[in-house]
């Protein structure tokens, strides 16, 4: 059986971790060095840093950040957020990083991704997606700037596409359900997840134990990935793994 993996996720603002919903209303949380020692001790499997509002300024802020969490924790940790080039993602994985995570620039130049996987290898090129449900409950679309753009791409589509062009990796967020803590969007997970070979990461909307287990039991992802409920010490990620153990659901220990 192969274990599933539980997934903090630090959104980066200005060198502050911040939580919002649906993207938006983003409140301070703390020092994202700390927050990621604290997930290292906790049992995470590995980290997420987003920086949401990548500029050229915060880049800088984002790699001493990257350095700093390197000489802290143990855990793999994957980064993402204003990354549109070769040099970016090459300068990612220099800071300490060990995957790096892109979104808006993959939609963008298609051939980031068969670039990136060759120069530095599918196992470190995770390529995030945003979707929507489509108005007329046809399927989803694929989102990018943040959720503010609907891209009109088929996100069944584009998952397979991103695979064929050698991702290693899809970490997956329901902008619907990103924040509201009402569950993980099970149909559209599901449906990702069936679509491709390649490890899926379920992301938006967690909100207690049981949506770890649901997730895990209804879709075939390989990782759950939550923010509020561990940065606000609502769950921790002990509590969350023993909850699954104990559901018949192969965790890391």
């Amino acid at each position: 059986m192969i274990t599933k993996r539980i997934i903090p996720c630090l959104d980066v603002e200005g060198g502050r971790v911040v939580k919002g919903v649906n993207f938006v209303n983003l409140k301070d949380v703390g020092d994202p060095v700390e927050i990621a020692e604290f997930y290292n001790k906790e049992g995470a499997d590995e980290l997420v840093f987003l920086d949401i509002n990548a500029t050229n300024e915060k880049r800088k802020t984002m790699i001493e950040v990257i350095k700093k969490t390197a000489e802290k924790v143990s855990i793999p940790f994957t980064v993402g957020g204003g990354i549109r080039t070769i040099e970016d993602i090459r300068e990612v994985l220099k800071a300490g990083a060990d995957k790096v995570s892109i979104n808006s620039a993959a939609i963008k130049n298609t051939e980031l991704i068969s670039e990136a996987a060759n120069k530095f290898g599918s196992q470190c090129i995770v390529v995030a997606v945003d979707a929507i449900s489509r108005k007329d409950d046809s399927g989803w679309n694929v989102v990018i700037n943040g959720g503010r753009i609907d891209t009109n791409i088929d996100l069944i589509q584009w998952v397979k596409k991103v695979e064929k062009l050698g991702a290693g990796e899809i970490l997956l967020t329901s902008k619907d359900a990103d924040g509201t803590k009402n569950g993980y969007d099970i149909n559209m997970t599901k449906a990702v997840a069936q679509a491709v070979n390649i490890p899926v990461i379920a992301s938006g909307g967690c909100g207690k134990l049981e949506d770890f287990k649901q997730v895990f039991s209804e879709t075939n992802v390989d990782a759950a990935l939550a923010a509020s409920i561990f940065h606000y010490r609502e769950l921790s990620i002990k509590e969350v793994k023993e909850y699954l153990m104990n559901n018949g659901i192969s965790a890391r220990v």
